[in-house]
């Protein structure tokens, strides 16, 4: 299993870049939260040799399919091959409220919005006439002007994220790869989310599964005592409340039986309650949805439970921990010790 990490998305990430690349990590992730992602992963990219490097998530709904093609042939071709285009739809509240634009069907408009993509880049890269016209997306015009050729390094890889079936079926369908959702569970991953994927595949014909990556963000409870374990523990309830407030992401909780759980994190939400919602999530809920062990402990339960299924994990560092302390959880989880002189605080 591969060892991803999260970078802050911040102006400060490029640094965090650099230092991820010493760490021996596989890929540095930016989040599209409160920066826009690619300029930040532009320079990291100026500044690393080897990592590779990508969106999780940006949101794709907010730009046409040609404008997100354009960044990431881009950045594809300034990391010489090494970035990744992780993408989402957000919900649709963010879509029409917050980047005005339009929403409907977001698993069909998803599957053609990533073959309106391949079809551009493939345009650029044979010389083909652009001839893409679908029932969301039409792209039919590409003069020499604005054509930028071929890129040597090829497309990037596409990596969607999703937590319906829907949604998860189309990743199966036509991307490289797929993001499991923080907010599930190990047994929703097995029983619904790997099943929904490998319908997908066999939907689309697909027989080259083996180079499929299932990328995996779970949750951790840990720390060096019992105060930090608990203290991480109410970070990771928190999380888990928000996300289950969302319609959305019910049928997480639904499979466990949950419902009543998803209604009143739902109701707590609307009144704004965000203590009483981070005290719904009962031990038996956290341990469902997080990984809760000590820092020597944590590498194996991982494995453990999802060795067989994800091709790389991407853990969140607890705040109450410091690079030395958590650079050796890493170390186990990938089997890649580094020398101490990699380690910065």
């Amino acid at each position: 299993m591969k060892s991803d990490v999260s970078l802050t998305g911040g102006l400060s990430s490029p640094d965090e870049a650099v230092q991820a690349e010493q760490f021996g990590y596989d890929t540095a992730w930016m989040p599209e939260i409160r920066h826009d992602p690619f300029c930040s992963l532009a320079l990291a990219a100026s500044r690393t040799d080897r990592i590779k490097l990508g969106t999780a998530v940006s949101v794709a709904f907010a730009r046409s399919p040609m404008v997100l093609a354009t960044l990431a042939n881009d950045l594809q071709l300034y990391s010489e091959g090494r970035f990744r285009l992780g993408i989402g739809s957000q919900i649709k509240a963010h879509i029409t409220r917050r980047f005005s634009m339009p929403w409907s069907a977001p698993a069909d408009r998803m599957r053609e919005y990533i073959l309106a993509m391949r079809a551009i880049w493939h345009a650029w890269s044979t010389g083909d006439r652009l001839d893409f016209d679908g029932e969301y997306y039409t792209h039919t015009l590409m003069t020499p002007f604005f054509d930028p050729g071929p890129n040597p390094w090829g497309p990037p890889q596409v990596v969607l994220a999703g937590v319906g079936t829907r949604m998860t079926r189309v990743a199966g369908m036509v991307a490289d790869g797929f993001f499991v959702h923080g907010f599930t569970t190990e047994r929703y991953l097995r029983e619904v989310t790997l099943p929904a994927l490998h319908d997908g595949m066999l939907e689309a014909g697909r027989a080259d599964t083996e180079a499929f990556e299932v990328l995996g963000a779970p949750f951790v409870v840990t720390g060096m005592d019992e105060n930090a374990m608990e203290e991480c523990a109410q970070v990771v309830r928190k999380r888990i409340a928000f996300y289950g407030s969302t319609p959305a992401y019910r049928p997480v909780l639904s499979l466990h039986g949950w419902d009543d759980l998803g209604a009143e994190l739902t109701a707590l939400s609307k009144q704004g309650d965000w203590d009483q919602m981070t005290a719904s999530i009962t031990d038996e809920v956290l341990n469902a949805f997080a990984v809760v062990a000590p820092p020597d402990e944590l590498p194996e339960l991982i494995r453990h439970r999802f060795a067989d299924v994800l091709t790389s994990c991407r853990l969140q560092q607890p705040t109450s921990m410091n690079n030395e302390q958590w650079q050796p959880v890493l170390a186990a989880l990938h089997d890649a010790v580094p020398s101490s002189d990699r380690v910065h605080s």
